[in-house]
C-alpha cells in the first residue's frame, strides 16, 4: 500500500527532467513536500510518535522505488533517522547520513562525501558510540565535482551548533549500507529492464539484437547479477529489530557494489552510443549506481569487514550463511 502511494508521487514529481533540474539547482521543494505532507517520512517512526512503525521487510521495496526514479533527495535517510533517533529530537527538513565523521586538531568537524550533503539541511553522524546532528546550513560545503552529484564534503568550524542525540552509532552504519544496498538493487532492476527492451527493440542486420547469442550470454549474465543484488538487499530488511543487522547490512552493500559495475558496464555495452547521451535517461540511472556503489563504502570496504567478523567469530561458511 505504501510502496504503491509513493510511487504515484514519484511518477507525478521525480520524472527524469525534474531529476535533472534538481541536479543543475532547480529547488527540490515540491518533491520533498509533497512526500513529506503525505507522511511518508515516518513510516518507521513509532506509533506514539505519529508513525506507521511499518516492519522494515515493507520498507525494502520503498527504497528500491527511489531507486528505480534516482530520487535525487535524502528521503531514504530522512526516513532510516527516524528509527535510527527518537522522532521527538530530530528537526523538520531533509536529513542526510555521514559514512564517516572526523574531529580535526583545531576543533572543527568535517564529513567527507555526504549523499546529497549539496542540499541536506542536517547530517546525522556517527560520533563514536553516538549520534551527532550537524545543521547543514552553519557547514562549509565543497560539492564533489562530479557532474550532476549532489553529493559534498561538509565542515564546520566547530561543535557548537551540533545536537548528541540518543542512540546507536553502529546502528547507523548498518542501516546506510542497507539503504544503499536497496538503492542500488531499484537501480540495478531498471537498468536491465531498459537495456533488455532496449535489446528487443533495436534492430540489426535485420533481427532485434536480443536474438544475437552474443547478446543473449550479456543479458543473461547481466540478469543473475540483478536478482542476486535484489535478494541479497531484500535479505538485509527481513528482520524483526528495528535497523537491520551489520552482517546482513554488509552482506547487502557488497552484493549490490559488486554487480552495480558490470550492469552499468554491460548496459552501455549493449545501448551503443546513445547510452552515454545526455537526452537518455540512461546515464541517470548508470550514474547513480557508480556513486551509489562507493556511498558508505564500496565492496572491497565491507568484504573486509565481513572476514574480520568471521575471523574474529571463528566461523565456518555455513555458520556464516546461517548467522546472516
Amino acid at each position: 500500500m505504501f510502496a504503491e502511494a509513493i510511487e504515484q508521487i514519484l511518477q507525478d514529481l521525480c520524472t527524469p527532467a525534474a531529476v535533472r533540474a534538481i541536479e543543475a539547482g532547480a529547488s527540490p521543494a515540491p518533491l520533498w513536500h509533497a512526500v513529506e505532507s503525505a507522511g511518508f517520512l515516518e513510516l518507521l517512526a513509532s506509533e506514539a510518535d505519529g508513525g506507521a512503525q511499518l516492519p522494515l521487510a515493507d520498507l525494502f521495496p520503498i527504497l528500491c522505488n527511489f531507486g528505480r526514479y534516482t530520487v535525487p533527495l535524502p528521503l531514504a535517510q530522512s526516513i532510516a533517522a527516524r528509527a535510527l533517533a527518537p522522532a521527538h529530537m530530530l528537526p523538520a527538513g531533509m536529513i542526510t547520513l555521514a559514512a564517516a565523521l572526523r574531529r580535526e586538531a583545531d576543533g572543527s568537524l568535517c564529513c567527507p562525501l555526504i549523499p546529497c550533503g549539496v542540499i541536506a539541511d542536517f547530517v546525522l553522524a556517527r560520533d563514536d558510540a553516538a549520534l551527532l546532528l550537524l545543521p547543514g546550513a552553519l557547514a562549509q560545503r565543497s560539492a564533489s565535482g562530479v557532474r550532476g552529484s549532489l553529493t559534498a564534503t561538509l565542515t564546520w568550524c566547530d561543535d557548537s551548533g551540533a545536537t548528541r542525540i540518543p542512540g546507536d552509532g553502529a546502528a547507523l552504519t548498518a542501516f546506510a549500507a542497507a539503504a544503499h544496498a536497496a538503492l542500488l538493487s531499484g537501480a540495478i532492476t531498471r537498468v536491465f529492464e531498459m537495456t533488455l527492451q532496449h535489446c528487443k527493440d533495436r534492430v540489426q542486420f535485420g533481427k532485434s539484437l536480443g536474438k544475437f547469442q552474443a547478446v543473449q550470454h550479456q543479458l543473461s549474465v547481466m540478469a543473475e547479477h540483478t536478482a542476486a543484488a535484489s535478494i541479497a538487499a531484500a535479505a538485509a530488511f527481513h528482520t524483526e529489530d528495528r535497523t537491520p543487522t551489520f552482517l546482513r547490512a554488509a552482506m547487502a552493500k557488497s552484493r549490490t557494489s559488486e554487480a552495480a559495475v558490470l550492469v552499468a558496464a554491460t548496459a552501455h555495452a549493449l545501448h551503443g552510443a546513445i547510452g552515454v547521451t545526455e537526452e537518455y535517461d540512461l546515464q541517470l540511472l548508470t550514474r547513480r549506481l557508480h556513486e551509489w556503489r562507493m556511498t558508505h563504502g564500496s565492496e572491497a570496504h565491507w568484504n573486509l569487514l565481513i572476514g574480520q567478523h568471521v575471523l574474529a567469530n571463528d566461523l565456518s561458511l555455513v555458520e556464516l550463511v546461517c548467522s546472516a
